[in-house]
């Protein structure tokens, strides 16, 4: 069987995957990207945040992503009932980015993928790694599959597996294990949006609460089209009959905040289903490996943590290993996975938050805090790290004491009135 031989073998080229590749080919060493499916591919998580702009940056992305011309994003807009909370970056309490894009995660994906390629990084599209044997030094030999079934070997002296929900390390190793979040179902399209106008500006995100737990997102692209999708549990969607397609159309009818506005609406693919996503593993590394991105943990795609979770997690990982191979001793634990954990929780409280309707609570509240709510706002950009934030700090504790000061404070004023 043909053998070759790496530094660093890169499983999956996604943002997680060419990040990490690109910031340890910038130190020097041989890297080597190999990807399942063939690109461009569709994947949802089309709304980034500002957090991961610093990634991008670090890995010399930025370039490549500005000249596609991509829709720049300075917000986050909840609507609920027709009252609507807004949420400007430029207003957020940790010093960072400000805006970032919104992009069609098949164009965007590749544009990275494209970008590392050229920086002298193989990217082997349509390879599957079957099987991947660990040496007691750390490293290892991994076996691939091209589309004709042909296999060879790679050696190498580390693996990052940025594998997204292939998850090819965990699955391999048994390392899965069940999320604590509830089972969800998406379904969402891409449509010609050519009554954009009727709502508001395209440079934000809009996420309108179509009834608890439920929820509809709306992310303009700036090329005329809107990604629109619908998330709930199964038996949201269960009391809709037809087609996925008579679904989406009859749940656009019944939310009168884009009822109109995408009324026989042109859609570019049918409806497609997301169920069940969210997925975690009982560690992030082991001799030899570092899992990055939807490998170690994705969550919900409702404050957009997909892409800025894959990014950091690669930047970090990406540094931790040129370390390892220049001799370094690295703390995955202290240095990797608690880091990582920091953010995975805050992002689980306020996604906790969101579907319990605390967070209803507090984006619809009257007479906002504004220190309060750029905090609030920093989290929503992506700054789940700053633990000078009290809503990152101790991000359980104060999101529900916010909310329940809220509550008694509104009450008050009802039984004063």
């Amino acid at each position: 069987m043909q053998t070759e031989k790496t530094d660093v073998l890169v499983i999956g080229a996604g943002p997680s995957g060419t990040v990490a590749a690109s910031i340890v080919h910038q130190a020097g060493f041989k890297v080597k990207i190999v990807e399942k499916l063939k690109f461009p591919r569709f994947v949802i998580g089309e709304s980034l945040l500002p957090r991961c702009m610093e990634a991008l940056e670090e890995a010399k992305f930025l370039d490549a992503v500005k000249a596609k011309g991509y829709q720049q994003k300075f917000g986050a807009k909840f609507v609920k009932n027709g009252k609507v909370c807004d949420y400007s970056f430029a207003d957020q309490f940790t010093k960072g980015w400000t805006s970032t894009w919104q992009v069609p995660r098949a164009d965007f994906d590749s544009t990275l993928a494209n970008a590392v390629e050229k920086m002298g990084v193989p990217v082997e599209y349509e390879t599957t790694v079957t099987g991947i044997v660990f040496n007691e030094d750390g490293s290892s030999v991994t076996t691939v599959e091209d589309l004709h079934g042909n296999k060879r070997q790679i050696e190498a002296r580390f693996i990052i597996d940025g594998s997204g929900y292939g998850r090819v390390i965990p699955k391999l190793f048994n390392m899965e294990r069940p999320s604590n979040l509830p089972p969800r179902k998406a379904l969402f399209s891409h449509t010609v949006d050519l009554k954009r106008s009727m709502d508001d500006e395209p440079n934000r995100i809009t996420i309108v609460v179509h009834q608890k737990g439920v929820w509809i997102w709306i992310i303009p692209f700036s090329s005329g089209i809107t990604s629109l999708g619908y998330v709930g549990n199964k038996e949201f969607f269960d009391q809709y009959a037809g087609t996925p397609e008579e679904q989406f159309r009859a749940l656009i009818a019944t939310q009168p905040y884009i009822a109109d506005r995408m009324k026989d609406v042109e859609l570019l693919f049918p409806p497609r289903e997301l169920n069940s996503w969210s997925a975690s593993t009982d560690r992030f590394y082991g001799d030899g490996f570092v899992l990055t991105g939807n490998v170690t943990e994705f969550l919900d795609p409702v404050f957009s943590s997909g892409v800025t979770l894959a990014t950091v997690s690669s930047q970090l990982a990406g540094n931790l290993v040129v370390r390892k191979l220049k001799g370094g001793e690295v703390d995955w634990n202290k240095e990797y996975m608690d880091i990582m954990m920091q953010g995975v929780n805050t992002f689980r409280t306020y996604v906790m938050a969101w579907y319990d309707g605390t967070l209803d609570t507090i984006f619809f509240a009257n007479d906002q805090d504004p220190l309060i709510k750029s905090q609030i706002c920093s989290v929503l950009a992506g700054y789940v790290w700053d633990m000078s934030n009290p809503y990152v700090k101790d991000h359980k504790h104060n999101v529900y004491k916010l909310a329940r000061m809220i509550e008694m404070r509104d009450s008050l004023a009802k039984s004063n009135a």
